[in-house]
């Protein structure tokens, strides 16, 4: 029996039109394709909207804290803004990811340009990573030359404008990408949103200095380091996982549960699901009645991916492979046993 690809590209709800462009033949079909290019484009114009409004919000808070910085020579501001900065430029990757997602499958990129977003997740860590360095050196080197640091006010300011510029894009930030399946995108909000909370320490180093406390400054710095490097650790689990095709379990158990439902399917086999950008794919094993003609296990397939989209919202689509139940001492792979 062969494998039956079916490349449908709906962001299935209960309740659409599948508008099939095709009848079911004994070959392996695609259906209409504009449902699936309108979606993606729909998706990374959504996502790119949702960068460059985030990169305009954190680039003015960044600015605004930086001349803050160069009044008062806060080295706790100072990582601050360089977490800020940081955080505003991770928009360039992402993107251009978003911009070469758009563009369709070639005969050399088969799959797309999807995983273009894995890799601006790499750039992400790189930039984090950075701006760890550079502030836990600026808080050392305070540390060791202490300096006074003026305007307290403009200070604790910076600060509370830092928090409110970081929790407003981090909540549109993680809202459009859970909305349109972008992990990247809402990693990248929750990066924001620890921002914020690290703009807040900085008013208590900017309390101990006015306490009579001027080692608070850089203390402060270096427990904003210290939070940069557990937002280090978060992003680079995450981006690791997407490149190794790390999915949450919770998909398989949805899959297998939808294709165990489907009339026709005898066992589950193998479940395969892999991120590509901010899309699923899936390649899956069912069993089916080994006197079925190769017309009926079509049907069985094709009604088995129906069932998936249904339980998988961000799938884009689905190779089912049936495989004709086998009777006592059968191997229909047998063929195969040498090359695996």
């Amino acid at each position: 029996m062969r494998k039956h690809r079916h490349g449908h590209g709906h962001g299935h709800e209960h309740g659409h039109e599948h508008g099939h462009g095709r009848g079911h033949g004994l070959r392996p079909h695609s259906h209409e394709a504009a449902d699936k290019v309108d979606s993606a484009l729909e998706a990374s114009a959504q996502g790119m909207r949702a960068l460059w409004i985030s990169l305009a919000g954190l680039g003015a808070t960044t600015v605004l804290q930086a001349a803050v910085v160069a009044l008062t020579g806060s080295v706790a501001l100072l990582g601050d803004t360089l977490h800020n900065a940081a955080d505003a430029l991770t928009a360039v990757p992402l993107g251009i990811a978003f911009l070469l997602g758009r563009r369709p499958p070639t005969r050399r990129y088969t799959y797309g340009y999807g995983r273009a977003e894995d890799l601006a997740g790499v750039v992400i860590v790189l930039a984090i990573a950075a701006s760890c360095v550079i502030a836990g050196y600026a808080a050392i080197d305070r540390l060791a030359h202490p300096q006074p640091v003026d305007h307290l006010p403009a200070v604790a300011g910076a600060a509370l404008v830092g928090f409110l510029g970081n929790e407003i894009v981090a909540r549109y930030r993680i809202r459009v990408g859970r909305r349109i399946g972008s992990a990247a995108l809402v990693a990248d909000g929750l990066h924001a949103r620890t921002d914020g909370f690290a703009s807040l320490a900085v008013l208590l180093g900017a309390g101990g200095i006015a306490l009579g406390a001027p080692w608070a400054d850089p203390v402060v710095g270096l427990l904003i380091t210290v939070a940069i490097s557990f937002v280090l650790w978060q992003t680079a689990r995450e981006v690791w996982r997407r490149l190794m095709d790390a999915v949450d379990p919770d998909l398989v158990d949805r899959a297998e549960a939808a294709l165990a439902a489907t009339p026709g399917v005898l066992a589950v086999g193998d479940v395969r699901l892999r991120w590509i950008g901010h899309n699923l794919r899936a390649e899956c094993d069912v069993v089916v009645d080994a006197a079925s003609t190769v017309v009926r296990a079509h049907k069985v397939a094709v009604d088995a991916e129906h069932s998936l989209l249904h339980a998988l919202p961000r799938l884009s689509g689905a190779v089912v492979h049936p495989d004709p139940e086998p009777g006592p001492g059968e191997d229909h792979h047998a063929a195969l046993a040498g090359h695996r």
